[in-house]
């Protein structure tokens, strides 16, 4: 099981820790509809990443059993630190392009979309990262790293980056923050003030970006998000909104045009089209964010239905390893393990988009929500009665049912009206 899954549980206790401490200053770091809205993206990219794991370990795996230098390589202290600074040069570099190639942007954009910064915005990941990052460290299976030292050392580097998402911790002492990226230089990063955009993509080591002129140090106040905000609480639509943009914008375009959209920086257009996208001057003072109005009792609505998301996600992830085994024992028929994973997947993706829906109040989510409530009931039945008895399968399910239902259609009003 990966180091990530296994840190699930610190991460929360963490974002815990961090929401106590803002509601102790009064300080307005959390926005509900913004939180639920980073964790359910992050929810998505844990599901995706389990069907991208096919391109990116298993190439990296097919490589290195090609390479000349496999099993040169030890697996002693000082081959893992050259392995970790290895690693994290390649981040960079894929961070780094992310931001400055237009069709790489949209693998990356959504962890940008948040106009907040707290620990949340960490977990807030796209969907298909993976699909363009792996590349970057294929030069490391050809050099002979094993693969499972390979994914180890990359999670951690992973990891590092969940504490730099905060504005709660100020500046860290002159010497780290001279030699390691830190909370303060990852919010310029964060930022659109013109100055921040493009700057600070380090992910462990900050001396990447002094060494390769992308390096800014935190001044005036950052405004956090994107230069232009898809306003949407819908994780899949903030998946796949640039890609939609930019394919609408390729499809005007001369041939060249259209190909240098794709490849130079995210904003470019052929002066015929209104050329390169200007970066407007923003202050926190008049910056104004995305926000939508929804009842206590739709949010309490919403709040329950996520954590029933995450304990079922958790359960999910943690519960593939099991799986695997059982089929590798023949105790369970590899196709059914496949449609089991399949099916979880696409009723946990189901379930962001509605809590999407649910704080925009679209019409379509009384349908679409209906629908869910039944299927999961359903799945749950289904679930159970392999571990227990038909009876407490379908109490556990007529519970979930009955009280989801009731409490939704208390909303429905809400909803329709919008108000």
């Amino acid at each position: 099981m990966s180091l990530i899954v296994l840190s699930i549980p610190v991460f929360f206790l963490l974002i815990g820790v961090e929401l106590l401490i803002t509601r102790m200053r009064g300080l307005p770091y959390y926005r509900f509809n913004d939180a639920i809205t980073n964790l359910s993206c992050g929810i998505g990219s844990q599901v995706s990443g389990i069907f991208l794991k096919v391109l990116t370990f298993d190439a990296y795996v097919l490589i290195y059993n090609a390479s000349p230098l496999k099993g040169s390589i030890g697996n002693n202290v000082l081959w893992m630190v050259l392995l970790f600074l290895d690693v994290d040069f390649f981040y960079y570099w894929f961070h780094r392009l992310a931001h400055e190639v237009s069709i790489m942007w949209g693998s990356h954009v959504v962890h940008h979309q948040s106009e907040e910064y707290n620990l949340t915005v960490a977990l807030r990941q796209a969907w298909v990262q993976g699909a363009f990052s792996w590349v970057f460290y294929l030069p490391l299976a050809l050099a002979g790293f094993d693969p499972y030292m390979f994914v180890t050392i990359a999670s951690i580097q992973t990891l590092y980056q969940f504490w730099i998402h905060t504005k709660v911790i100020g500046r860290m002492p002159a010497w780290f923050e001279y030699v390691f990226n830190s909370p303060s230089h990852h919010r310029v990063h964060h930022g659109v003030n013109p100055k921040y955009i493009d700057k600070n993509h380090a992910g462990t080591l900050i001396i990447w970006d002094r060494v390769f002129g992308t390096f800014q140090e935190e001044e005036e106040e950052v405004v956090y998000g994107i230069t232009t905000q898809p306003k949407s609480w819908n994780p899949l639509w903030l998946n796949v909104e640039y890609w939609g943009d930019l394919a609408r914008s390729a499809s005007k375009a001369r041939p060249g045009d259209a190909l240098r959209m794709l490849f130079l920086a995210p904003g470019w257009k052929p002066a015929d089209m209104g050329g390169m996208l200007a970066y407007s001057p923003v202050s926190a003072a008049t910056f104004q964010k995305y926000d939508t109005s929804v009842s206590p009792r739709l949010n309490n609505y919403i709040f329950f239905q996520f954590v029933i998301l995450l304990l079922g996600t958790s359960a999910f992830l943690f519960g593939l390893k099991p799986l695997e085994k059982q089929v590798e024992a023949h105790l369970m028929d590899k196709t059914v393990m496949q449609q089991l994973v399949a099916v979880a997947s696409v009723l946990i993706v189901y379930t962001v988009v509605t809590i999407g829906a649910l704080f925009e109040k679209k019409n379509w989510v009384i349908f679409a929500e209906g629908l869910r409530i039944l299927l999961l009931a359903a799945f749950i039945t289904i679930l159970m009665m392999k571990y227990y008895p038909l009876v407490y399968a379908l109490s556990g399910a007529g519970l979930y049912l009955l009280m989801s239902s009731i409490w939704f259609a208390s909303t429905i009003k809400e909803i329709t009206s919008k108000e």
